[in-house]
């Protein structure tokens, strides 16, 4: 089995009083947030910065503390069983024009209730929501 770690992030930004969270369409078809693998010698913040630059050209990301979540799934990958370690940060920006990268087919900014009905995968939810609660707590 193949051993893989990743970071990404839950970007948001305000607009007004709502919080809109950014959501990158994949090839694929689901919908998930900024992530990838993290190259050697990153820390899993650089990592965060550079793969947000590369997917969506935000530079801007200011990290909330006290939030960093794991999540872990398998996939299959050209015959080869793939553990996959995911950290994710969450992240304010200002940048409301997003420049996907070749990885992606869209983006939307959404609020909470429509990301969660957008949002592919339960362990993206999840993500989701606990970002969402603490934003509640803290803005």
């Amino acid at each position: 089995m193949i051993e893989e770690t990743s970071s990404g992030v839950v970007i948001f930004r305000k607009d007004n009083e709502k919080i809109l969270f950014l959501l990158l369409h994949y090839p694929s078809g689901h919908w998930d947030f900024v992530k990838g693998k993290m190259e050697s010698g990153e820390s899993a913040h650089e990592t965060a910065i550079r793969e947000t630059k590369e997917e969506t050209g935000i530079t801007d990301v200011q990290f909330i503390d006290d939030f960093e979540e794991w999540i872990q799934y398998n996939f299959q990958f050209e015959g080869e069983l793939v553990h996959k370690k995911v950290v994710f940060f969450l992240g304010e920006t200002k940048t409301k024009n997003v420049k996907i990268s070749h990885e992606h087919i869209n983006y939307s900014w959404l609020d909470y209730a429509t990301a969660m009905e957008k949002t592919t995968f339960d362990n993206a939810k999840t993500i989701l929501s606990k970002s969402y609660s603490l934003l509640s707590k803290t803005l």
